[in-house]
């Protein structure tokens, strides 16, 4: 059983919504800071529209969400999460603003506070670095979907004491998530094998190796996968992949993880996936149909 009562979530978008709705469904008192007033408004209807799926879908109850809700808290003051047991991070991807909103909240948090960052691919080290409590700092890294996707990797970083990492993984379990222990290397486990594997699709694509399509359906189909791909990098999104591996190529300076020009070329088209409604897909069409980008 976990010992943690209050759940602080920095950053309330598509990772930190889902944080907190987990959180919060399982009965935490829970409070999501953002950076405005809108950004803090669009967190919570994203949390009620999650609901309202896990309800049609019979995997929640109006009242499962009115007590979720409840427990809910939404501020643009750090000082708002001194009280908290856990504080998780969830904002961009970049080390100098982790950094220094943990700088902060350094001073405002007790003693017992664990801070723990959901960054796929920076190292738990360099982040804890910038505050006094590295034995109290963990990596609790939380896959999309968070309230669908049952694992949640927490890395023990070089001065991480057991005990924390201990209490991180009760409260991981307390949130009906499956955790596993992993070293604070950039990508863990999941992104350390992912990441080149959708490289090398793209790869393939640039040799002309088959269609989108077709190395889709052959992941799928050959390797049992449940999506191909270029799928699947148009689900995490083709910035958030090219920022990953850019952060694990200067990590590791080995060419499997390297960006392909394509990847680079796509992104400064603004074709980010999903999200953007076109990537390696044209998300116009319904179904999506392979988008041609000219290779």
């Amino acid at each position: 059983m976990s010992d943690i009562k209050r759940v602080g979530v920095l950053g309330g978008g598509l990772m930190g919504s889902g944080i907190a709705q987990v959180s919060a469904a399982s009965g935490y008192t829970t409070t999501v800071r953002e950076v405005s007033d809108e950004l803090c408004a669009r967190s919570r209807a994203a949390i009620a529209k999650s609901f309202d799926k896990a309800i049609e879908k019979g995997k929640a109850t109006a009242t499962d969400k009115d007590a979720a809700l409840s427990r809910l808290a939404f501020t643009t003051s750090l000082a708002d999460l001194a009280s908290a047991d856990i504080v998780i991070e969830a904002v961009v991807e970049d080390l100098g603003v982790k950094s220094e909103m943990f700088r902060e909240l350094d001073e405002l948090c007790g003693a017992e506070t664990i801070f723990a960052s959901n960054t796929s691919s920076l190292t738990i080290a360099e982040i804890a670095a910038a505050t006094g409590r590295a034995d109290r700092f963990v990596g609790m890294h939380f896959f999309n979907p968070v309230p669908v996707m049952k694992l949640v990797e927490v890395v023990r970083a070089i001065k991480t004491s057991e005990t924390t990492v201990e209490r991180a993984l009760a409260f991981v379990a307390s949130l009906g998530k499956e955790p596993i222990r992993a070293r604070d290397n950039s990508g863990f486990v999941v992104n350390l094998l992912l990441v080149p594997y959708m490289i090398d699709a793209i790869r393939a694509l640039e040799s002309g190796v088959a269609s989108i399509q077709d190395i889709d359906k052959g992941m799928m189909l050959g390797a049992g996968y449940p999506m191909g791909p270029f799928t699947l990098l148009d689900f995490v999104g083709l910035d958030t992949t090219y920022k990953i591996a850019e952060i694990m190529y200067d990590e590791y300076r080995e060419q499997r993880y390297a960006p392909p020009p394509l990847l680079k070329r796509m992104v400064i088209a603004g074709m980010y996936g999903k999200k953007s409604g076109l990537g390696f897909y044209d998300y116009s069409k319904n179904p999506p149909v392979p988008n041609d980008i000219g290779v």
